[in-house]
């Protein structure tokens, strides 16, 4: 039996999908300049609710760290699910994820992407 997981894009639930997962860390120059972080994050919701592959979306950021094995050096996470190795590299290559690095590049000094394929 499937485990179902589900997340959360602004008040629908939308069902995570387990094929793929791409899981990104952004670091941004100047992480305490809001209105860098506005154009960051107005830049990225635009991208995902333009995009044809992206499923479950997810935009975090870090929380206190209560452990030492908790990385919170990151100032953005973002966490997509994809239905396959296809969907995702179709998101690459889509115009709305184009735009976003245009507009937002400037804004990073370090971009760390784990990607995953279910077991």
């Amino acid at each position: 039996m499937p485990i179902l997981t589900f997340g959360q894009n602004d008040d629908r639930m939308t069902e995570f999908d387990a094929n793929f997962s791409h899981t990104v860390f952004f670091w941004l120059k100047d992480p305490d300049n809001q209105v860098d972080r506005a154009a960051f994050e107005t830049s990225l919701r635009k991208f995902l609710d333009n995009s044809a592959y992206a499923k479950t979306q997810f935009i975090g950021k870090p929380p206190r760290a209560s452990r030492d094995v908790v990385d919170g050096s990151f100032t953005y996470s973002l966490i997509v699910s994809f239905d396959s190795v296809e969907s995702q590299q179709a998101y690459q290559d889509e115009a709305p994820h184009k735009v976003f690095i245009a507009e937002s590049e400037n804004l990073w000094f370090k971009v760390i992407v784990y990607d995953s394929t279910s077991i």
